[in-house]
């Protein structure tokens, strides 16, 4: 790639933070130095937030890059990153502070460092239980064992949950070192007969509430209540999210989170995560709606890859772009029924 300052449009497709987080850790790994502008310029608060924040110095932290416009509220950032593959391993300790998302930080700066030589431990600290973005049990259930499948080499451990508002919640992700472990393609386009369970997850609230959500769930899904467990986890404020899983051979699927809230029923939280698995199992595509965006960048930087997906979201086609912007035209969609054929291929 050409070192060419690319011009980016933060507000293209769906205008989120994964603009920005793509485009650092595309950044990272070709050395493509970006502009950025228009930040979030649709949201209620445009520009960058704490997390967003934390992702830019991680950036610049595990790489030596600089930035220009890494300031709170800001609309328009420039990143110039090292040079290629310019992320080194070691020991990083990253804080969003109170219930900011610790897996979109992690999402920002794990390939970089995947690829990097020497192995890394990271250390979040944050929210870790977020309606707004994936939980740690889908990270490390549902997300890391298809890296795996692609060469990554990845494991975590978890040490306390932080639920919105309080945060508050840690983990410690270990990357493991250098070029990818037998690099293969992938082909995940059937995915058998599924298994169901769910689970639970308290902090710092009553019983109860566990009991009804288990009662409910299992209802919902039309499974035997020993299918849903309970599990209390540490967390420095309270907490409460209802989780609903689909395996198959050991492999997670998927894995759909509602979390309590104010105001809301135990059932109608168990309901909506009911709600949410049976919206997959509707179809027959394996790779579910929040899987399918954060597999591009994976494929792309691997081998490659081709998958069914159920749902062609703004986030999955918005990455998409993002990739295309460093990559050239990666990544095709094609409409088959009821599912969307996503190919992938390796980066030029």
């Amino acid at each position: 790639m050409s070192a060419d300052m690319l011009e980016i449009d933060g507000s293209y497709g769906e205008g989120g933070g994964q603009v920005l987080r793509s485009a650092l850790t595309l950044s990272l790994v070709t050395g493509t130095p970006f502009r950025i502008t228009k930040i979030r310029a649709g949201r209620g608060r445009p520009g960058l937030l704490r997390q967003h924040l934390t992702c830019v110095k991680a950036s610049c932290e595990i790489s030596g890059a600089d930035a220009d416009g890494a300031e709170l509220g800001s609309q328009t950032l420039t990143f110039r990153p090292s040079g290629p593959a310019s992320a080194r391993g070691g020991s990083y300790t990253f804080a969003v502070g109170s219930a900011g998302r610790t897996s979109l930080v992690l999402a920002t700066v794990m390939l970089p460092l995947l690829l990097a030589s020497g192995e890394s431990v990271v250390r979040l600290e944050g929210g870790t239980h977020n309606p707004l973005a994936p939980p740690y049990e889908f990270l490390v259930e549902v997300l890391f064992p298809r890296l795996h499948e692609l060469g990554f080499r990845i494991g975590a451990t978890f040490e306390r949950a932080g639920f919105f508002p309080a945060g508050g919640g840690s983990f410690t992700v270990t990357l493991g070192s250098g070029a990818l472990l037998e690099p293969r393609a992938a082909s995940w386009l059937t995915r058998g007969e599924l298994t169901l369970s769910g689970a639970v997850v308290l902090a710092n609230v009553g019983d109860r509430i566990g009991g009804r959500e288990k009662i409910a769930l299992a209802a919902s899904l039309g499974i035997d209540r020993d299918a849903v467990t309970i599990k209390e986890v540490p967390s420095p404020g309270p907490g409460n999210a209802v989780m609903a899983r689909a395996t198959r051979n050991g492999l997670t699927h998927e894995l759909v989170t509602a979390f309590g809230e104010r105001g809301k029923t135990s059932e109608t939280v168990a309901e909506d995560a009911a709600a949410q698995m049976k919206k997959y199992l509707a179809s027959t595509a394996p790779i579910g709606e929040h899987l399918a965006d954060q597999l591009l960048v994976p494929l792309a930087l691997a081998k490659g890859g081709t998958f069914l997906t159920h749902v062609k979201s703004m986030h999955l086609t918005t990455n998409a772009w993002v990739l295309s912007r460093f990559l050239g035209d990666v990544v095709t969609f094609a409409d088959e029924g009821n599912t969307t054929r996503v190919e992938v291929r390796p980066r030029p």
